[in-house]
């Protein structure tokens, strides 16, 4: 089955084509970075005139990469939810008028269910039952995937996702944005235990998280070097960082798997490309003997490929929408 999927949920336009569920034939991203960089984040009107402008060429290069003509395709996916709602409608509105003029089945997407799919691209023997840590700009969560398409949240944050802290720190230390990337760079060869930052608990809720107080912390650390004229040790800085956030991910990641007993734990999204995560998480599951899937970095930020994947899943399941599919700003992903 040949699935054309259409990726726009933020600042990321993207197009793909992806055959059974497992085979990427092509994939096309066109990134916004450069624009938002001059506002320090996403500005929604901006995002969603540029998907505008890009998902129609950016559509017939992934057909044109996979070498197959538009009549070659046997559905369209798209994220629906969740995402930036302006942004999110452009690629729905694409998508319905391609499945409308070429008569094929729409497929909606939850766009974290996509993330999570990307591993099946990296690792084609991974089959549910499994849990996965979703960690991104919008979405921290630890998610119990019961099959292809049933899934549900063991524990999530309660208030910033750890991607944004990324970002937010970063804006504020002007190193660029999006934040994890740069921070990573930076940390490499830093002193993790020159500065403490805070790891936040939640009582009664165990396998759930907080990260403003890490993200105030940090900015009042910055802030507090700058008004006395003292230099924050930059690389250690970001290292104690990217220590806190590690240390509030792996630990909860580590026990919903213990307490699910699968063996196996995933990790999806933009901030699972973090170094010092993915080295914490090998370690952790090397020690507790069980298997860890990390998705290759080029799919672990936003692209249409992962949702080609779960799209198929999702047909499979006979999860098919109509002309009337709307896009949403959230959406639980247990709801698909």
């Amino acid at each position: 089955m040949i699935i054309l999927a259409i990726e726009s949920s933020c600042d990321d336009t993207a197009a793909a084509v992806v055959k059974d569920g497992r085979t990427v034939l092509s994939s096309c991203v066109s990134s916004q970075i450069e624009m938002h960089t001059i506002y320090g984040g996403v500005v929604p009107e901006i995002a969603s005139r540029k998907h505008i402008e890009a998902v129609y060429g950016l559509a017939d290069q992934a057909l044109s990469d996979a070498g197959l003509a538009r009549t070659d395709l046997d559905a369209i996916a798209v994220t629906y939810a969740p995402g930036l709602i302006g942004a999110v409608l452009v690629g729905v509105n694409f998508a319905k008028g391609a499945a409308a003029s070429l008569g094929l089945p729409l497929i909606p997407v939850h766009h974290v269910r996509g993330h999570i799919a990307a591993n099946y691209i990296t690792h084609p023997d991974l089959e549910p039952p499994f849990v996965c840590l979703c960690i991104s700009g919008g979405t921290t969560a630890i998610v119990d995937v019961k099959s292809y398409t049933e899934m549900e949240i063991m524990g999530g944050t309660r208030d910033d996702a750890a991607g944004e802290c990324f970002d937010k720190v970063a804006r504020v230390l002007g190193i660029g944005y999006p934040g994890g990337a740069p921070m990573d760079r930076l940390s490499q060869g830093g002193d993790d235990r020159k500065y403490e930052l805070p790891v936040a608990h939640v009582a009664g809720a165990e396998l759930d998280m907080s990260f403003s107080g890490l993200k105030t912390a940090s900015l009042n650390l910055i802030h507090n070097a700058q008004q006395k004229g003292e230099d924050l040790d930059l690389p250690a800085f970001a290292a104690s960082f990217g220590r806190a956030v590690s240390d509030s991910l792996v630990p909860r990641a580590m026990a919903a798997l213990q307490a699910k007993g699968y063996g196996k734990l995933a990790v999806a999204g933009g901030v699972a490309a973090n170094s010092r995560i993915r080295s914490d998480l090998q370690a952790a599951c090397a020690q507790s003997r069980d298997k860890l899937y990390l998705p290759e970095l080029r799919y672990c930020g936003d692209n249409a490929a992962m949702i080609g994947c779960q799209g198929y899943y999702e047909y499979q399941a006979g999860h098919l929408a109509g002309l009337d599919l709307n896009a949403y700003a959230t959406r639980d992903i247990s709801l698909g």
